[in-house]
């Protein structure tokens, strides 16, 4: 067997016995890894106090060049005391575990952390024993960047917010405000009402929110203000715009933002103030997507894809989609 495939194997039966554990205890939100290793155990607060942490959270089905410039951009202009999450949900509002499976994305998921550290090229696959080793890098690669890889039982993001929150792994002097990265798409599904269903009423979410008083004289908050308030009150969202016929220009994109303060939010029971909680940033050039990176392999069918990946996957990913033979069927 050769170096790579070992270290493929060895990163497998990690994950899988990572998620195992986690699946079977109660908890909502998990870290299970580092990159690169650190003298903290995963799962424990960094010496390196957190001023803002970074999310992306997806699928990684699998991770892309895009996903990468997404948390590059987002690492660059947040400066100084940030960390970047790679969150991968368990389960999904609206996918069910489709190709790969849930320890083979970790394991692509740990090789993009890698490229993010050590640049694109990154390095081969490595072992479960440089995975858990001790060092004294707190501070990460070349440019302090250090990557956890987490999982979550939760659903939407404002569960996920939560839960990383109450976990109090990233409290310093206090709570770390949270920047979720996600596409254009994810803004139109997030304000949907139809996820706020029978959301529970409590003190701590008028508190935690100022402006999330009710909209009429009674003591009931609409679902969509029980959910998104404390959401907004502790994340903000970074979004890359995705022009395409679906979703229309960069401009119709701004637009749709826009009128998201001009009074759009209150139609569906939110506040306006949390339009100004979304950023808009410019994506890569061209569309890359993981459902593009599966139809590129499934359309090569064999093991030679005539270099078709090498813009849209870094590497590390490409050396786990050509060598657990990924995505050939779908």
């Amino acid at each position: 067997m050769d170096p790579s495939q070992m270290g493929r194997n060895q990163t497998l039966q990690f994950f899988t016995r990572s998620l195992a554990a986690f699946q079977s205890s109660r908890d909502a939100f998990r870290v299970l890894s580092t990159v690169p290793p650190s003298a903290s155990a995963p799962g424990k607060a960094s010496r390196r106090p957190v001023r803002k942490l970074i999310i992306l959270d997806s699928s990684f089905n699998p991770p892309t060049r895009a996903h990468a410039q997404m948390a590059r951009s987002a690492v660059r202009e947040a400066g100084p005391g940030a960390k970047l999450m790679l969150l991968l949900a368990v389960q999904n509002a609206d996918k069910g575990v489709v190709p790969a499976a849930l320890e083979v994305r970790l394991g692509m998921m740990e090789g993009l952390a890698r490229e993010l550290v050590h640049g694109d090229d990154g390095f081969e696959t490595g072992t479960e024993e440089a995975r858990t080793r001790n060092t004294d890098r707190d501070g990460g690669g070349d440019d302090g960047l250090v990557v956890d890889l987490a999982v979550t039982t939760m659903p939407f993001f404002h569960d996920k917010a939560k839960s990383i929150a109450e976990s109090g792994i990233y409290d310093s002097d206090g709570e770390a405000e949270q920047v979720f990265l996600c596409g254009f798409d994810t803004v139109i599904r997030i304000f949907n009402p139809k996820y706020y269903v029978d959301q529970p009423s409590t003190p701590s979410t008028r508190s935690l929110h100022p402006s999330s008083q009710p909209l009429d004289n009674s003591e009931q908050l609409q679902p969509v203000q029980r959910a998104l308030g404390p959401f907004f009150a502790r994340a903000k969202l970074r979004v890359t715009m995705r022009p395409d016929d679906e979703w229309g220009t960069a401009e119709e994109q701004r637009m749709y933002v826009e009128s998201l303060e001009k009074g759009g939010l209150e139609g569906v029971g939110g506040d306006k103030a949390w339009a100004r909680r979304i950023e808009l940033v410019e994506g890569v050039e061209g569309v890359v997507s993981s459902s593009m990176v599966r139809r590129v392999v499934r359309d090569y069918g064999g093991d030679d894809d005539g270099g078709a990946l090498d813009d849209l996957v870094g590497g590390e990913v490409r050396r786990w989609i050509r060598g657990e033979r990924l995505y050939k069927k779908e």
